[in-house]
């Protein structure tokens, strides 16, 4: 027998989801929805004194009023006398609770609405920061970034409709019940056209969630196109071919637009049905009741002031159900997000990493990001303190060999050991703590230099002198000094504001801030100018025996104080040596030395 937990789950997969966000704060919200309609509700049946005062015991055709004299008797036995000033005291009681009790209710779903976000991006930022690279670089960024951004607004505007939704339901129920207290008859009659009404809105709310789903994957398309359209400005600049390029987007525009239009359009069908149904099935119960079946009008009229809020409720959960039905797909999509985010995440040891004390080793390792190899069968050992460069045609398996060095990709076969010990079972976040990685196209925020070495540490006095080391450490010291702001200057987009080489130095200098072992250096001088390539050679030599220094090296003339060079070809390992072993012994490596001219 399945437990409640799994029919909740099966039945009411939004309830089940934002259930898991906020837990029993869901409930706390369902609970004062009640409140506020029994309140509303014992408000309105202080009518039925009043129409009881007027019309004394029997109405103007002298009908009885049959179930309105319990609520007469009911004030009669708790020594409450029927009085004008009674009933109407009684009224702002009940009304001025249920103001009271809609106030915190508002205002505690507005709360628990902000908790969710905070919390669903939360967790999918945690999530994200623990997939496999492996992932992440095989991913669509459009859908990347559309999840973390638009998406997310849009499934935190889902559980709003959503909670409004069940607020309403709750809230027709209680007007339901008392209208059934008061006029059965008249009451199923409502309830049956009220049911009637809702297979209209079916046949609305399944074209709404067709076009959520289209306008999420065209939100994602778009998202795709602005990365690629940002980071390759420069080139669609200098080509002109920004013109083209722009066609694709107003495409993608174009076809977003369409989805919300149709949206639009089904969410304004829905805001026009919602009075005329409304008057049709009440007017058309009051002529049943009153002319075919002879009812009293009394009783109708008090029992239509509880439907009246029924209808009204039950609209209400329409409007909002088809609201959240329009964003269901970046619902689904969120939710097939953070499934593949759980079913990537990187698998972590159990065992501490402290420090590099001896060496790394790759045992006959291959790799492959889909089906093709990128490395085959490599056998290699880095001494701790070892300098090695990494050299080799493009597409060679360079850049993915240091990449498995750190840890930022599993292996298909074989064995990456630190200090004798599996990959598999270390906490591979401690490992890269240690670690230091400078790309070819330099990490700079839009802050201040202090901001960006020390990646925004505390500017107490141990901090500034071990930013001020640093900067020594990358021989970049000396022109921090001389920026207008000093340390405190802001950099700019991207570093705007400093060289290419300058732009490298500081990102060598944020890694020597930190207390690392390994220092990758991954193409870090090749798109520099000679001068600037000298500086930071100079650099990198005198930090040569410190540190693990893994380069990956285009131009040769950074690599000859090299402890050893690995000549790499096809994904596999040609021979390594030195600089001038390479020369003697190996005829593609020579061949390279010749063509740069060194």
């Amino acid at each position: 027998m399945a437990s409640i937990k799994e029919i909740i789950s099966r039945n009411f997969t939004g309830f089940a989801y934002f259930y898991r966000h906020v837990k029993y704060r869901l409930f706390l919200l369902l609970v004062l929805s009640i409140g506020i309609g029994i309140l509303d509700g014992f408000g309105l049946a202080m009518f039925l004194p009043l129409l009881q005062m007027v019309s004394g015991a029997e109405n103007q055709n002298g009908a009885s009023l049959h179930q309105l004299n319990y609520v007469v008797d009911a004030m009669g036995n708790i020594g409450f006398p029927l009085t004008l000033l009674n009933v109407l005291m009684l009224m702002i009681v009940f009304f001025t609770l249920k103001g009271v009790a809609k106030f915190i209710s508002q205002a505690y779903r507005t709360i628990i609405q902000q908790y969710f976000i905070r919390q669903l991006r939360e967790q999918l930022f945690k999530a994200l920061n623990q997939i496999r690279y492996k992932f992440f670089v095989t991913s669509d960024a459009g859908r990347i970034q559309n999840t973390l951004s638009g998406e997310v607004e849009r499934v935190a505007y889902a559980f709003q409709s959503y909670i409004m939704t069940i607020e309403n339901v709750i809230l027709t129920s209680v007007y339901v019940a008392f209208a059934f207290f008061i006029d059965a008859r008249f009451a199923l009659f409502v309830t049956a056209g009220g049911w009637l009404t809702n297979l209209l809105y079916k046949i609305v709310y399944k074209k709404t969630i067709q076009a959520s789903r289209e306008f999420s994957k065209d939100s994602s398309r778009y998202q795709g196109l602005i990365v690629q359209y940002v980071s390759n400005f420069k080139y669609l600049k200098a080509t002109s071919l920004l013109g083209t390029y722009a066609g694709h987007l107003q495409d993608s525009i174009l076809k977003i637009e369409l989805s919300r239009r149709k949206i639009g359009i089904l969410g304004a069908l829905l805001q026009a049905m919602r009075e005329p149904l409304l008057i049709i099935v009440v007017s058309g119960v009051i002529l049943i009741q009153t002319m075919l079946l002879g009812a009293a009008l009394a009783p109708i009229l008090i029992s239509l002031l509880f439907f009246y809020r029924a209808l009204t409720s039950l609209v209400a959960v329409q409007t909002n159900w088809n609201n959240y039905l329009s964003v269901s797909g970046s619902m689904e999509n969120v939710v097939d997000f953070q499934k593949d985010l759980q079913t990537n995440k990187e698998h972590q040891g159990n065992l501490v990493f402290h420090k590099l004390q001896h060496h790394l080793h790759l045992d006959k390792v291959s790799f492959s990001y889909v089906d093709e190899p990128v490395l085959n069968n490599i056998n290699l050992t880095v001494a701790k303190g070892e300098t090695v460069a990494f050299v080799g045609e493009s597409g060679s398996g360079k850049t993915t060999l240091v990449n498995l060095f750190a840890g930022l990709i599993p292996l298909d076969h074989g064995l990456f050991k630190i200090d004798g010990i599996d990959r598999k079972e270390l906490n591979i976040s401690d490992y890269q703590k240690r670690i230091g990685y400078v790309t070819q196209e330099p990490v700079i925020f839009n802050d201040t230099v202090f901001n960006n070495v020390t990646f925004w540490a505390e500017p107490d006095e141990a901090n500034t002198i071990q930013f001020r080391e640093a900067l020594k450490k990358a021989a970049i010291n000396d022109l921090v000094d001389e920026l207008p702001g000093g340390a405190e200057t802001m950099l700019g987009n991207n570093g705007i504001n400093l060289s290419g080489g300058q732009k490298q130095r500081i990102s060598i200098a944020r890694e020597l801030y930190k207390d690392i072992d390994v220092l990758i250096l991954d193409e870090a001088t090749s798109a520099l100018d000679s001068e600037s390539e000298k500086l930071i050679q100079a650099s990198i030599d005198q930090l040569k025996g410190h540190y693990t220094i893994l380069v990956v090296a285009h131009r040769l003339s950074t690599i000859r104080n090299a402890d050893r060079i690995v000549l790499m070809k096809g994904g596999r390992v040609e021979d390594v040596g030195d600089f001038e072993g390479l020369m003697q012994r190996t005829a593609t490596f020579k061949r390279m030395v010749e063509l740069q001219e060194l």
